[in-house]
């Protein structure tokens, strides 16, 4: 268990301490997508959704989400954001790319937030279409890469 930092000596749930860490600019980013029917990914890029502006409310969901990330997530650190951008693409004729941008300058990183965000965007869009779509998908929610930190940079080989 020693590998494992969120579990202390005795094996329980424990929030990691970061106070002996020297707090530098992170960035995490992070991306989900969600599969639905040609006509619906044209009605929201049209803005012919029936409950409005399908990606102007994901993307203030996805915004809320990440700054709430701690409230949801068990031993997640509360963070002082800096940046956080959430952006849609289509992707072929039946897929919308929702990626995510988090910045902090801080003693620990913000993949928690990134993932949150487009995690919620995407529920957000679901909710917002299903009532013509209950057939959407979300997939491949993933970060993306990462930077800052004892860790350093990373990014997912694509």
């Amino acid at each position: 268990m020693a590998d494992l930092t969120h579990l202390n000596k005795r094996g329980e749930a424990s929030m990691v301490d970061v106070s002996g860490k020297a707090s530098t600019a992170r960035e995490a980013r992070a991306r989900a997508r969600i599969r639905m029917s040609p006509d619906s990914l044209r009605a929201v890029f049209a803005g012919g959704a029936a409950k409005g502006d399908v990606l102007a409310v994901a993307r203030v969901a996805g915004i809320q989400a990440a700054k709430r990330a701690s409230d949801l997530i068990p031993l997640c650190h509360p963070l002082p954001l800096a940046k956080v951008a959430v952006d849609f693409a289509p992707e072929g004729d039946a897929t919308l790319a929702i990626t995510s941008l988090c910045r902090v300058t801080g003693q620990t990183g913000v993949e928690m937030e990134a993932l949150t965000a487009v995690s919620i965007a995407a529920l957000t869009v679901y909710d917002m279409l299903k009532s013509n779509d209950r057939a959407m998908t979300i997939e491949d929610i993933a970060l993306q890469a990462k930077s800052g930190g004892k860790s350093g940079t990373w990014h997912r080989a694509t």
